[in-house]
């Protein structure tokens, strides 16, 4: 942990210059611009009725299941903030990602309720045992950490990106354009860190990927009946382990060169080569899935 610790002090400029480029690149939006309000009913007069919603069941289930992973966010926000140093500028960056993180659940509720393509006490009751039940990982290393987000908010933003796009509604798909580009300026901060650790200490950057890669999990795995909504997510293409393989992890080794890198010690090295061993291995693992559920391949 000291050495992951000296390694972080080394790339403070790094961070800051990240944090900057950021500020530059993303453009703020608001949620009420794009929420169909005029859509808007009373719930007490009207109760809900799944023959009112106007999206399919996969695309609802989609929806439904992207915003109750938005909606842990303080718990994310609590292994950012107590992960790194108090006088670090990941503190800034931390309290930044948060308050833009926080307005995906408002606008995305705000979305299904107005537009009654969700059963809002399902979605209320699972919100509240969601939050109650938190979100932790085993990731205490801040070179894990990075690791982690980078590939955590890449994969989000491939599934609100998909999740836009099966809903088949003009609304949801800019709504969720615009969440999945959020993602993608925090994915571009985070991948940007990794890459200048990666430039001073490779080996146990490469270490830290490997833990963080092998086994990868999205922060939804404590939703209820979250196994049975990501296969139905799988199944439709919004995101599943092919996309992840092909969409995820290629694309962090390729844009991190770690096929490239050189002057690594034994234990470098050894993570280098099963990291490049794993797209093989995560497609034979889609192909198996594919064939037992009877799906045809999707790709992101």
């Amino acid at each position: 942990m000291s050495s992951s610790a000296e390694l972080l002090r080394s790339v403070e400029a790094d961070i800051v210059r990240l944090i900057g480029e950021h500020h530059e690149r993303r453009q703020h939006w608001y949620a009420h611009e794009m929420v169909p309000w005029e859509l808007g009913r009373s719930y007490r007069d009207e109760p809900w009725d799944e023959s009112q919603a106007t999206l399919a069941p996969e695309a609802r289930t989609a929806l439904v299941l992207n915003l109750l992973t938005e909606d842990n966010l303080p718990y994310y926000h609590l292994r950012l903030a107590t992960a790194f140093a108090p006088d670090s500028a990941m503190n800034d960056w931390s309290r930044t990602w948060t308050a833009e993180e926080g307005q995906h659940a408002i606008a995305m509720r705000s979305y299904l309720l107005t537009s009654r393509n969700c059963d809002p006490r399902e979605l209320e009751d699972d919100r509240l045992q969601t939050v109650t039940k938190g979100w932790s990982n085993d990731f205490v290393d801040p070179i894990e950490v990075f690791v982690y987000t980078s590939a955590q908010e890449l994969a989000t933003r491939i599934s609100h990106r998909n999740a836009g796009k099966l809903a088949d509604d003009e609304v949801a798909y800019e709504l969720m354009s615009r969440v999945a580009a959020d993602e993608n300026h925090h994915f571009l901060f985070y991948r940007g860190v990794v890459t200048s650790m990666l430039d001073r200490d490779p080996s146990s950057v490469l270490q830290a990927m490997w833990k963080v890669f092998d086994g990868f999990e999205m922060p939804g795995t404590g939703i209820p009946r979250y196994l049975r909504r990501a296969i139905a997510m799988a199944k439709s293409g919004v995101y599943n382990l092919r996309i992840h393989a092909d969409g995820v992890v290629s694309p962090l080794l390729r844009d991190w060169r770690i096929a490239d890198l050189h002057g690594l010690d034994a234990e470098g090295r050894q993570a280098q080569e099963k990291l490049l061993r794993l797209p093989d291995t995560l497609l034979r693992a889609a192909e198996a899935f594919e064939r037992r559920v009877g799906m045809s391949p999707r790709f992101a």
